[in-house]
């Protein structure tokens, strides 16, 4: 009795403090164990990516004093020629860099329509009632939605290219907080993602539904946009 009891009080104490980490944040590791197969399968469905900052200790990690996207940029000043499909490198990156966000390089497969997250939900449940094919969506922090969308193509002539110069430039989102149509040139961050202040990037549908015309949601999405703001729609003031 006293050997089974001396047993017990020794490796009580390793016992409990195995429970109390694996109890202080089953969270965390969850979404750490999804976090690899996740950016595979957006790889998987044709999203390029490419490593991105990440909070760090109430500050961006670039180190950036008043870093204007903190948790929201890109590592490299390359990363539309890094961004790939490549699952070897991006498992390199993501086990090298286990705390790194990824974007998603935008306009080269696939666009991506942001607008403000009650706009988005709103849109969301009329395009489903309808019956309409609806890709990929995605929380964005909890303040804004990204749709998915099949991007409008790749002209021969370089000229022909519509540059979305408004989405290149993150900052100017307090200027421009309707839509924003993410194509070439632009970026969005991926899920799984970590934002400042315990916010995250998730999906609402994950990449495993294909890609869209952007042209069978941009109505109902401008529509949502407008009646959130208290305006009447403006179906031009989409395009970039």
């Amino acid at each position: 009795m006293g050997a089974e009891h001396g047993d017990s009080a020794r490796s009580g104490p390793g016992r409990f403090a195995r429970w109390l980490k694996s109890a202080r944040a089953p969270k965390e590791t969850r979404a750490d164990e999804d976090r690899e197969p996740l950016l595979l399968a957006a790889a998987a469905a044709g999203l390029p990516l490419a490593p991105a900052a990440y909070p760090a200790d109430y500050r961006c990690s670039c180190n950036r004093i008043g870093c204007p996207t903190p948790g929201r940029h890109p590592v490299s000043f390359a990363w539309q020629t890094q961004s790939t499909t490549d699952r070897g490198q991006i498992e390199r990156w993501a086990r090298h860099q286990p705390a790194a966000n990824f974007i998603t390089a935008t306009g080269m497969v696939h666009d991506v329509l942001d607008v403000p997250l009650e706009a988005g939900r709103e849109a969301l449940e009329r395009l489903l009632s309808r019956g309409i094919d609806v890709g990929p969506v995605a929380d964005s922090g909890g303040e804004r939605m990204l749709f998915f969308t099949a991007t409008r193509g790749t002209p021969e002539d370089e000229d022909e290219w519509w540059p979305c110069e408004l989405d290149c430039h993150p900052e100017t989102m307090d200027e421009h907080p309707g839509m924003r149509w993410h194509c070439r040139g632009s970026y969005v961050l991926i899920p799984p993602a970590r934002l400042p202040a315990d916010r995250s990037v998730r999906w609402v549908r994950g990449p495993e539904h294909p890609l869209p015309d952007p042209l069978t949601l941009l109505e109902t999405l401008t529509d949502a946009c407008a009646r959130h703001a208290g305006a009447e729609p403006d179906y031009t003031s989409a395009w970039p």
